[in-house]
C-alpha cells in the first residue's frame, strides 16, 4: 500500500461518545493496488487488523462522496475503503460524456478485478481480521456489487444499492435507448461481444454462487436510471433458496427516485454490524 504525496487528510471527524470518550476517525489518502483510494477507520487503528468493506461509488462520482456512510461504518469499528473507479475522480480523464458512458461496462468489470487486487494488498499487509471482508455500492457500484459476488467466494456480505443484479438485460435496455436516438457509435459485432462478457458477471443467470451469504438490497421504487424490478424480481427469485430468511433482505422505498435515502444508509450499517 502506498501513500499518495498528501497521505493523511486533514479531516478528522471527532464525537463525544456516550461515556465522554473521545472518538476520532481518520480519512487516509492512499494508493492501494495501484488505485487511488480513501481510508476511513478509527484514526488509533489505522494499522490494525479490522473487519474491512470496500464500497462502490456511482457513475459520474467519485470516493469523496460516501464519506458519510463510510463515516458512520468506521465508527462500528470497520476500516471502508472508497476506491475511485477508472475514468472517475482522480482517475478521470478529458474525455466526452458519451465515450464515459460508452465505457459504463468497461468500468464495471474494472472495478471487479481491481476489488481482487485491493483484496490481496490488504491481505498481505495483514490487515483484515479473520477474513471478515464485505463490499457494498450505489448504483454503478451496486451493480459492480453484485458482478463481484458471481467472482468471488471470499466476500462474506455485500449491500446492493439501487443497482441491478441483471446486468446483460440492463446492457441491451441501455443500447435500445442508445439506438432509439440515434447515437451509438458501436457496431454490432462490439456490442454482442459485451453481452457475452457480461454474462459471466451477471448474478442473475448465477444466483447459485451466493451460497446463502448475507446480501441487502435498497431499492427506491421510482427510479428512473436503475430498474427497480431487476433487483426486486431477482430477490424475490433467490431468496427461496435461502434456508436462513435473516441472510437475504431487500428494502423498498416508495417515492422515492435514483437517491440513496438516509434510511437506506442506516440500515446498511446495521446489516454490516449483523453480518460482518
Amino acid at each position: 500500500m502506498q501513500f499518495a504525496k498528501t497521505s493523511y487528510y486533514d479531516i478528522q471527524y471527532n464525537q463525544i461518545t456516550g461515556k465522554g470518550l473521545l472518538y476520532m476517525i481518520g480519512v487516509f489518502h492512499k494508493t492501494i493496488a495501484s488505485v487511488p483510494c480513501l481510508v476511513i477507520a478509527d484514526h488509533a487503528k489505522e494499522n490494525d487488523t479490522l473487519p474491512t468493506i470496500t464500497y462502490f461509488h456511482g457513475f459520474t462520482s467519485a470516493k469523496e462522496h460516501n464519506l458519510p456512510l463510510a463515516y458512520l461504518l468506521a465508527e462500528e469499528g470497520y476500516r471502508v475503503i472508497l476506491p475511485d473507479s477508472m475514468l472517475h475522480g482522480e482517475r478521470e480523464q478529458e474525455i466526452s460524456s458519451k465515450k464515459r458512458q460508452i465505457s459504463f461496462w468497461d468500468i464495471v468489470i474494472q472495478n471487479v478485478r481491481e476489488l481482487k487486487d485491493i483484496r490481496e494488498e490488504l491481505d498481505s499487509e495483514k490487515l483484515v481480521l479473520n477474513d471478515r471482508f464485505g463490499i457494498a455500492g450505489t448504483s454503478m457500484g451496486g451493480i459492480t456489487t453484485a458482478a463481484a459476488l458471481t467472482q468471488y467466494p471470499w466476500i462474506k456480505t455485500a449491500g446492493i444499492l439501487m443497482g441491478s443484479p441483471k446486468i446483460t438485460t440492463y446492457a441491451k435496455t441501455l443500447v435500445d435507448s442508445f439506438k432509439k436516438m440515434g447515437d451509438l457509435p458501436v457496431a454490432d459485432d462490439e456490442i454482442e461481444y459485451l453481452y457475452v462478457r457480461l454474462e459471466q458477471y451477471d448474478l442473475s443467470k448465477q444466483g447459485d454462487k451466493l451460497n446463502e451469504r448475507p446480501v441487502l438490497f435498497w431499492h427506491g421504487e421510482d427510479d428512473p436510471v436503475v430498474p427497480f424490478d431487476h433487483s426486486y424480481t431477482f430477490y424475490e427469485d433467490v431468496k427461496q433458496h435461502y434456508t436462513d430468511q435473516g441472510n437475504i433482505r431487500f428494502i423498498k422505498e416508495a417515492h422515492r427516485d435514483h437517491k440513496v435515502s438516509r434510511y437506506a444508509i442506516l440500515e446498511t450499517v446495521k446489516w454490516f454490524k449483523q453480518h460482518l
